[in-house]
This record gives C-alpha cells, sequence and structure tokens, in this order.
C-alpha cells in the first residue's frame, strides 16, 4: 500500500498541517472501506493482498491514473473474484470513459456480488438509460428503490425509463412516488404530464404542464404540449394565446406556426389560418401537417366561393403532404378526399 502512504505523507509534508479537501475525504472514505474490509480478512492471504491493491486503485483513480487503476483492479479481481467494491469501481472508471458495455458489466457482477448495494444498481440504472437500454435500466433502478423507497433520483429516473418503453401506468406510479418525496421539480411534473398526455388524461396533463411553468417560467418546449392539450379540450383561445407567444420567443418554431394555422381553422378564421400555414411551409417545407392543414383551409374558402381553382390548389396540397408523409394518420381519409374533389 506505498501509493496510499506517499500520498497521505505528500499531503502534510514541509511540516504543515494537512487539512482534507473534499477529493481528500472522497478518498480517505474509500480507504477506510476497505481497511474494514481488511479486518475482516485476516488470517485470509489473498483476501489481504486483494485489499491492498483496492487501496492502491483507489489511491490512482483519485489521482486520475485510471489505467493504472484498471490494472490494479484486474489484479483485485484474480486476487479475490468475490470482492465487489473492485467491480464497482471498475464500473465507475469504465462509466467515466463512456466505455458503457464494460461499465455495465462490472457494475452488473457489483450488484450480484451485493445485492444490498443501492450505488450500484443506481448506476447500472443509470448507464443502461444512457445507452437507451430502457427495459434494462428499469430493472435496475427498481431494484434500487427497494433499496431505498425515498430516494428522488431512483424514482424519477425508473418513471422516465418506464415512459421510455410506454408503460404509463407503472411511470405514473414512481412519478408520483417522486412528486411526494419533493414537489417542486419542473422536470418531474414535465414528465407526469407527457404521462398523462400518454394516457388522454389532458385535464391532468394540463395541470403538471402548468405547474412547470410556475416553477421555471415561461419555456417553449412545455408551452407547446401545453397549447395542444388545451386544443385536444376544445379551448382554443387559451392554445392560441400560448401559441402567439411562443412565435415571439422562437420565430422560427414551425410548429408553433402549424398548430396557429389549425387553431384559427377551429375559430373558424380560414383567412389567419392559411397565413400561419403558409408561414410553417416557409420555415419547414418536409412540414406534411401544414400541407394538409392549408389544404383543408384552401378547400373551405374554394367551396364558399365557388372557386375551382383554389379547390385544385387545395387537392394539390393534400397530395404533397402525402408525397411527405405517405402513412400519415388517417391516410385512407384524406384519399377520399383528394378522390372526391379531383373530378
Amino acid at each position: 500500500m506505498c501509493v496510499v502512504f506517499d500520498y497521505l505523507s505528500a499531503a502534510g509534508g514541509n511540516g504543515e498541517k494537512w487539512m482534507p479537501d473534499k477529493k481528500d475525504v472522497h478518498l480517505l472514505s474509500r480507504i477506510v472501506i476497505a481497511s474494514l474490509v481488511f479486518l475482516f480478512a485476516a488470517g485470509c492471504t489473498s483476501r489481504q493482498r486483494a485489499v491492498e491493491l483496492y487501496v492502491d486503485a483507489v489511491t490512482l483513480k483519485e489521482l486520475n491514473q485510471s489505467e493504472k487503476a484498471v490494472q490494479k483492479l484486474n489484479q483485485v479481481v484474480k486476487a479475490d473474484k468475490r470482492f465487489s467494491l473492485a467491480h464497482s469501481l471498475l464500473g465507475e472508471i469504465y462509466e467515466q470513459a463512456a466505455d458503457y458495455q464494460k461499465s455495465a458489466a462490472s457494475y452488473k457482477t457489483a450488484t450480484q456480488l451485493n445485492p444490498w448495494s443501492f450505488k450500484d444498481y443506481f448506476a447500472l440504472g443509470r448507464v443502461y438509460q444512457t445507452v437507451k437500454d430502457f427495459s434494462q435500466a428499469v430493472n435496475a433502478y427498481r431494484r434500487a428503490v427497494q433499496l431505498k423507497p425515498d430516494n428522488l433520483a431512483a424514482n424519477l429516473n425508473a418513471a422516465k425509463c418506464l415512459y421510455e418503453i410506454n408503460d404509463y401506468n407503472q411511470a405514473l406510479v414512481y412519478g408520483r412516488r417522486a412528486e411526494q418525496i419533493y414537489p417542486n421539480i419542473a422536470e418531474l411534473h414535465q414528465l407526469l404530464g407527457n404521462i398523462y398526455d400518454s394516457q388522454r388524461d389532458y385535464e391532468q396533463a394540463i395541470r403538471s404542464y402548468k405547474r412547470v411553468l410556475e416553477i421555471n417560467g415561461n419555456n417553449p418546449g412545455v408551452m407547446m404540449p401545453l397549447a395542444v392539450a388545451y386544443l385536444r379540450t376544445n379551448r382554443n383561445e387559451p392554445a392560441k394565446e400560448l401559441l402567439m407567444a411562443i412565435t415571439q420567443l422562437q420565430p422560427a418554431n414551425s410548429s408553433a406556426w402549424q398548430y396557429l394555422g389549425y387553431c384559427f381553422l377551429r375559430l373558424n378564421d380560414v383567412n389567419q389560418s392559411i397565413e400561419h400555414y403558409r408561414k410553417a411551409i416557409e420555415i419547414n417545407n418536409q412540414d406534411w401537417e401544414a400541407y394538409r392543414g392549408l389544404g383543408v383551409a384552401y378547400m373551405m374558402r374554394a367551396l364558399n366561393n365557388g372557386d375551382v381553382a383554389l379547390k385544385a390548389q387545395a387537392v394539390e396540397l393534400w397530395r404533397q403532404s402525402l408525397s411527405i408523409r405517405p402513412d400519415q394518420p388517417r391516410r385512407d381519409q384524406l384519399v377520399k378526399l383528394i378522390e372526391k374533389y379531383s373530378k
């Protein structure tokens, strides 16, 4: 364990009084843990050797010598395969190096050797979440929550991953638990809003999105789904106000202009609808919804005025919409309209 002694003696050299900083405290805490293991290892030569190597590996990691730390840890595992702390530290080092496959394997081994380690289950979930293996992440976070039911991050991350795999009921269970632990987190309420929206519980979604805005102020990323939820509950005026605010904050947000076109259609203002749909297409000429909506607006005006040329333009816009997104929702309905008004 000469590396440890060199490190500590250097820290307080030249007669200076050594006061540990956060990094030193972190290192010392690891050494204390290893020392406790060492006490239980008395009389067992392989375990003693493993502990000595582990303490050196901890020190090397804290000195940013990760490659040497990994070499030491591999020697630890060779000396004692069941040394869970070594696998845990390997997982940490590999995670920091973005070698997520090795990191997950190391954390997984650590959890198998020590099934009561919240830290390792949480870290394993985090790595799986990073590589978007959400099903595996859920399993790890669920175990972490079992070990620490009141841990906010574990509950929140479990809810996020369950949402990603479309298990909205279970996502809501963990999301609500996180809300009970600490209710004033904007990220959590946005997630709850998304979950409620996916369940078509728009009233609850609206409450959650509004709570985000109360906590964080105007945020177009939240204002947009809130406006859409308003539209889905036939509250067109508040939807219009939000969408107009988004276009002020983000003039190049084509989705906001497109939804405004739809909103004005619902408010029976065809002229404003056309203007906003055109703006959406000007910003994004691949916006199939804007082409479809603009076609509807043109057709409404054509039928009111008996304008045959405008009717043909509407049909052409619908065809453009289909060419951009052939598998769009309600495709069959649009095809029927094209056939009907092309005659």
